[in-house]
């Protein structure tokens, strides 16, 4: 392709190799559109420019600072970074396969997924699985001691998931075809040790009111309610886990209080079952696609101490963040949240959940940098059983954290207000010599009043 770039049947070339590839991998079966190309009707110049660049991608990289990345990892950088310029440009539908990289960064320091099978029921573009596959990688682990799980809806999506994981190099059972995760489980029988995911915000009609009513993932609750999907993503998830299993995922800020058409009856039976580990309130304008306030659930199927993972005893206990105070506006309409952000939460919960040896560790290989939990007005919380029940069995984290300390500045308070209603009245002033000005301006160009 390289060396016929220039010829104009260049696109023809491309769509044949891609045609070739699909053959070849079944991963991608499906997942790549017929004679794309061709049917673009591209400038043979501008179809050359862009094969150039691809070939010299790791020449192009040794002048930024990410030189040390494999040629598999500059690609699927560059496919990370269209995905998110897509999911910008799209608004609302973006969010069909897209979660801010800050977010599913955040999931994966918090569970911290570095053994076992690894599930989304709606995956999207696979963001959740590559993630996975890094902090692995990062932390010496080997990725081949994971197992990737998941599925999707849409068909476009699903092969936007195929091409991600392909283009890195990694494998995951995506289920059979793309299919509705409530009424087509394509992994009736799994039971993950993570679950990261980003469902839907508050999906209206999935389903009909006498439809699921006898399914086993549902049995033991009240049935979620036909007009919010949020809690039937939640009971999915549970029913998902393994005995010793832990689920991340981001819902609508609503679904933590919610108390419409028995939602609060659900919940109120979660936290009786001591399922809820933490709950984190997130900034606002974090997601490109929707100004709906979101918030991170925590569930696992135990609390019991695990000397393994160095987890002491958690129960009847649940850990409250609020992190809504927390971000950078890296736009005029979006924020993101830092490195040290990130870090700042996930190592709040890890010095919660682990033990002191497990702690002390963690310091040690530099994974944590907080030698132990404490409570922190305005930021983190540890409540019990009784402090939820007592809340009316709400799980929003600014009900149990409080407000933060002010530092006393140690200026009397008749001292302030004399500072500031100079400073007012110098200032009112200004506005009247301001005014008078304007006023004057105008007479003198015919509009005076």
């Amino acid at each position: 392709i390289k060396q016929n770039a220039k010829q104009d049947d260049s696109a023809v070339r491309i769509d044949t190799a891609l045609s070739t590839i699909e053959k070849r991998n079944l991963t991608l079966k499906g997942a790549l559109p017929d004679n794309y190309f061709s049917r673009q009707n591209l400038e043979t110049k501008k179809l050359a420019s862009l094969i150039d660049t691809i070939d010299n991608i790791e020449t192009l990289a040794h002048e930024t600072d990410v030189e040390t990345l494999s040629k598999e990892d500059l690609v699927g950088r560059v496919y990370e970074y269209f995905l998110g310029k897509f999911a910008a440009t799209e608004g609302k539908g973006g969010g069909e396969f897209y979660t801010p990289k800050c977010v599913v960064t955040l999931l994966t320091e918090m569970l911290e997924p570095f053994q076992g099978k690894i599930y989304d029921p709606c995956c999207g573009s696979a963001g959740m699985f590559v993630q996975s596959v890094k902090f692995v990688e990062s932390h010496q682990g080997k990725s081949r001691d994971i197992a990737l799980y998941g599925q999707e809806l849409t068909a476009t999506t699903y092969k936007l998931a195929k091409m991600n994981l392909a283009i890195r190099g990694l494998s995951a059972n995506l289920g059979e075809r793309p299919a509705d995760t409530f009424f087509s489980d394509q992994h009736p029988d799994l039971k993950a040790d993570y679950i990261l995911a980003n469902p839907p915000f508050n999906l209206k009609d999935w389903r009909n009111e006498a439809e699921l009513t006898k399914d086993p993932r549902f049995a033991g609750y009240r049935m979620p309610p036909t007009g919010n999907a949020n809690y039937g993503w939640i009971l999915h998830m549970l029913s998902k886990l393994s005995a010793n299993g832990t689920a991340g995922f981001v819902l609508a800020n609503g679904s933590m209080s919610s108390n419409t058409s028995g939602e609060g009856e659900i919940r109120a039976q979660m936290i009786e079952n001591d399922l809820i580990d933490c709950m984190i309130a997130l900034p606002g304008q974090l997601f490109y696609t929707t100004q709906i306030p979101v918030c991170l659930w925590f569930m696992t199927k135990s609390k019991a101490a695990d000397p393994a993972k160095g987890y002491r005893d958690r129960q009847g206990e649940t850990l409250f963040i609020d992190a809504r105070n927390l971000g950078t506006m890296i736009s005029r309409t979006t924020k993101e949240l830092t490195t040290e952000d990130i870090a700042t939460i996930a190592d709040t919960y890890h010095a919660w959940r682990s033990t002191p040896e497990e702690l002390a560790a963690r310091i040690a290989r530099g994974d944590s940098k907080l030698e132990k939990y404490e409570d922190q007005a305005g930021f983190c919380k540890v409540a019990t059983l009784q402090d939820i029940k007592d809340n009316d069995y709400v799980l929003t984290p600014g009900r149990y954290v409080g407000a933060a300390e002010q530092e006393e500045d140690g200026v009397a308070f008749e001292t302030k207000m004399r500072e500031l209603s100079k400073t007012l009245f110098e200032q009112m002033k200004q506005a009247e010599e301001l005014d008078r000005a304007i006023r004057q301006n105008l007479e003198a160009l015919g509009y005076g009043i």
